[in-house]
């Protein structure tokens, strides 16, 4: 489902749950459209771009880390830490599977050093728009709402808050200068993630302090 996490303004900002489900039904959306649909979804939600950041990337920008044993990607994009309008140069983490994915579509459809999406900002963002009509009749009508940087901030939340990924690694990969910018991705965790932690602490302590009886779980409703 897509979970609304702020619309109490002009814009309604979602967050996907659970994200990797969603993200692959989104994927498979665009991907029955064009495959370079499918690579600029990719960036935006596995590796966490802006949508005036997807078309900047070429196969020659992908480059593979011996000592962090993982792919990354030149990106250039929005800077954070300052008004000027300048474009900020960073190296963002790619998934294994993305990566491959840029290299099967870059061999099939682009030179080295053309970009992988060779559209304008504009088009990517409309792509996502037309996706989303399709998934609010197959998945609920709060797809609706969802935007391209709701794939970035899906992404965001999911490594911050679901897997407790370093808030210093993510402003590195992710662009974000300064706690400031990155704050409004701290957002609330899952069910799944609540239940996880608690449950996990619940259980130690309970351990340490002796088992009661397991509760009857056939009455949910409290």
């Amino acid at each position: 489902m897509v979970r609304i996490t702020d619309d109490s303004g002009t814009v309604t900002k979602c967050i996907l749950d659970p994200y990797h489900e969603e993200l692959q039904a989104l994927e498979q959306v665009v991907r029955d459209e064009t495959y370079e649909r499918e690579i600029a979804v990719n960036l935006m939600g596995r590796c966490g771009l802006r949508a005036d950041e997807v078309t900047y990337p070429s196969r020659s920008s992908l480059r593979w880390s011996e000592s962090g044993g993982c792919w990354f990607l030149e990106v250039k994009g929005k800077n954070t830490s300052g008004e000027d309008g300048t474009k900020k140069t960073r190296d963002t983490w790619i998934p294994d599977e993305v990566a491959k994915n840029i290299q099967r579509f870059s061999n099939r459809h682009r030179n080295p050093d053309e970009p992988l999406v060779d559209v304008a900002t504009s088009t990517v963002r409309r792509w996502v728009h037309e996706a989303r009509a399709t998934l609010a009749d197959e998945r609920g009508d709060r797809w609706e709402y969802v935007s391209s940087h709701d794939l970035r901030r899906s992404w965001a939340t999911y490594w911050l808050v679901e897997r407790g990924i370093s808030v210093r690694t993510m402003m590195n990969i992710g662009g974000w200068s300064s706690y400031d910018a990155i704050e409004p991705y701290l957002g609330a965790p899952t069910d799944e993630r609540i239940g996880e932690v608690m449950g996990s602490a619940d259980r130690g302590d309970r351990g340490r302090r002796g088992r009661g009886p397991a509760p009857d779980r056939r009455n949910r409703r409290v």
